[in-house]
């Protein structure tokens, strides 16, 4: 089983790029606090990321620089050669599942999403009195909860 679940926060900004026409791709990198014992110097280790489709979109849309994230997926490793000819292996996370995460408390409306002024609204007044029925009215008591 390859199976892999990371909470960290993005190093930087996502890498956006179309492959093969409107496919779209994300590479980013994820720091991840390693837990340490109280008074320990903290420790991050550094994953790199790749998402595809509606993921990278996602991720694009949402996501930046120091923003928490959750990623689900499995790791992937990659054989290449550098430039000095040298062999090369990278291990990444290929990721199926992008999740918000950590202390944000929701995410940022996008910007093609209006904002509503709750001025607009006019105030529905009467109260009670627009009820079709009396609050004190027994047979409420029988309806069942």
């Amino acid at each position: 089983m390859n199976k892999v679940i990371v909470s960290g926060r993005l190093v930087a900004d996502p890498i956006v790029r179309s492959a093969s026409g409107d496919l779209k791709v994300a590479n980013f990198r994820i720091a991840v606090d390693r837990p340490v014992k109280k008074g320990a110097e903290k420790v991050a280790d550094f994953f790199d990321c790749v998402a595809w489709r509606q993921t990278a979109e996602f991720v694009e849309k949402y996501f930046f620089k120091g923003k928490p994230i959750l990623i689900e997926g499995r790791l992937q490793s990659r054989n290449w050669v550098d430039k000095n000819e040298q062999k090369r292996v990278s291990i990444e996370i290929n990721v199926d599942n992008v999740e918000f995460c950590g202390g944000d408390k929701k995410p940022e409306a996008p910007a093609d999403i209006p904002q509503v002024d709750p001025g607009q609204f006019a105030e529905l007044g009467g109260g009670d009195n627009d009820l079709p029925w009396k609050m004190d009215d027994p047979a409420l008591d029988a309806l069942p909860l």
